[in-house]
């Protein structure tokens, strides 16, 4: 406990520091702008005439293969026939490669001043693209983490394997084909296209999808903090699966601007159903002793990404609201508000801060357990409580962390590939403080519900290519526990 209190003491000075802390990032100015074209051989005009207006006349694309250009202008904030002033280029720039970087297309961006001709100038955009087609074999663990699949020994039986077939950017345009086939311990069929760009106007888009899912296993309960789990091969009456569910969605999005702010609408259909003997563990497992229930679902979400590199940011700001409405009267009726956002400083030195924020609201409290699940599951979680969950209809949590970039280097790319000549990594060290606090009405007999929880650590984090955070920490929760805790984040 001494120790964990040290680091959550530690924790709670690093978030105040940054919070007072100004952001020392210095983008180049007009004369390391000028001195860099000069190298590359580009006549600028007088000093005198950089401070007047110029017009963008050509912007030049190169490297993309698959991507269509005007995808690519769509990030950019000026366009050809635009009026910039010189010592603005800089600055937008860095926004346009920014932007571009965020649409997980490239694996690099170069935008760069291509010639002058009198008060016209030219604009090289240079990208490097991703590979797009990922047909993948899967192999899981069903448990919700690493720790927990330890925890049942790293038995092989708990393992879910199959293919994920996905097709980043099918026709040049941002869109996303995904076709999941898994079986083993569970079962899944997905299938889901997603169209951003679906109109001249590249503001609106659409998506569908259908998925099918069936469990051999169940968590009806949670017990001493800890997921409780039925297996239908140990009831002797159950049937192949515990609980089967399948639906789809219908989804509108909306980009109005540059910015990378979405707004969607989705309208779903889902039935759930469950085994008997699910019920009699837990008869408010769906609600009031129902083995099946059929449900629309309507709900609205913003988000908005304004960060260096979406998945780590060292810099900006990025979150989503959500409301949603799940069923209309008895059989399922709730209407659900959650917010998650992150707000990154640059504190120089190679360092840097986090604070990032969640929180659920489910109306009526008076839920079905299948619908209070809230800590410990997904990425909603406090680092150092991963052995535990945590059940509510509202919560929230905070979490500091405070970084230090330890080292970054290149290892060449086994395979030879004009847009995939080397691998990068980046390793980070940290340590971290965590709060959170979940109100649970029905199910209240669990030690965590209905306090402040509290979680402090250190660790190591490494990220390298197409978006992959590998997480290595050493937490300590106010339990007195401690242990090593890993993550491993992407986007397949």
């Amino acid at each position: 406990m001494r120790k964990y209190r040290i680091l959550l003491v530690v924790a709670g000075c690093c978030l105040c520091s940054v919070l007072k802390a100004q952001n020392n990032f210095n983008p180049p100015n007009l004369q390391s702008l000028v001195s860099s074209a000069a190298a590359e051989g580009i006549a600028f005009p007088d000093s005198a005439s950089v401070r007047k207006p110029f017009l963008v006349s050509r912007i030049f694309i190169s490297g993309n293969r698959k991507t269509k250009e005007y995808i690519i202008k769509r990030e950019l904030p000026f366009q050809e026939g635009d009026s910039v002033v010189l010592n603005e280029l800089v600055e937008k720039f860095q926004v346009g490669r920014q932007q571009l970087i965020n649409t997980r297309l490239f694996n690099d961006v170069v935008i760069s001043l291509k010639s002058f001709r009198g008060y016209l100038v030219d604009v090289q955009v240079d990208v490097k693209e991703r590979w797009y087609i990922f047909p993948i074999p899967y192999f899981k663990p069903v448990d919700r983490n690493l720790q927990a699949w330890a925890d049942k020994g790293y038995s092989f039986d708990r393992v879910n394997y199959g293919a994920k077939f996905t097709y980043y950017n099918t026709t040049g345009r941002n869109d996303q084909l995904r076709l999941w086939l898994i079986t083993g311990y569970s079962r899944q069929i997905q299938l889901s296209y997603e169209q951003p760009f679906a109109d001249k106007s590249l503001k609106h888009g659409f998506g569908v999808s259908f998925v099918y899912s069936a469990q051999k296993e169940v968590n009806p309960l949670t017990i001493d903090n800890k997921q409780f789990f039925l297996r239908a091969d140990s009831l002797p009456k159950a049937g192949k699966f515990l609980e089967e569910r399948w639906g789809g969605t219908l989804q509108y999005s909306y980009r109005p601007g540059l910015q990378q702010t979405r707004h969607y609408v989705r309208l779903g259909y889902y039935v759930d159903k469950v085994d008997s003997a699910v019920i009699e563990v837990n008869p408010n497992y769906l609600n009031n002793g129902k083995t099946r229930v059929a449900y629309p679902e309507l709900s609205y979400t913003v988000n908005h990404v304004n960060v260096d590199y979406a998945p780590y940011p060292l810099k900006g700001v990025m979150g989503d609201l959500t409301l949603s409405q799940r069923g209309i009267g008895n059989g399922v009726n709730m209407f659900s508000v959650s917010v998650r956002g992150t707000k990154a400083w640059d504190l120089g030195w190679k360092s840097s801060a986090a604070l990032q924020f969640g929180g659920v609201l489910r109306l009526p409290f008076d839920q079905p357990f299948v619908h209070s699940r809230l800590f410990g599951y997904g990425d909603f979680y406090l680092r150092g409580l991963e052995k535990y969950v945590v059940d509510g209809v509202a919560g929230a949590l905070l979490r500091n962390t405070i970084r230090r970039e330890l080292t970054s280097f290149y290892i060449p790319f086994p395979i030879k590939s004009q847009s995939h000549d080397r691998i990068p990594f980046r390793i980070y060290a940290k340590a971290y403080g965590d709060m959170g606090y979940s109100h649970n009405k029905n199910f209240p007999d669990n030690s965590l519900v209905n306090k402040m929880l509290y979680t402090a650590g250190a660790g190591i984090d490494v990220v390298t290519f197409y978006d992959i955070v590998m997480r290595f920490e050493y937490g300590f929760n106010q339990l007195g526990e401690s242990g090593f805790f890993f993550h491993f984040k992407n986007d397949f």
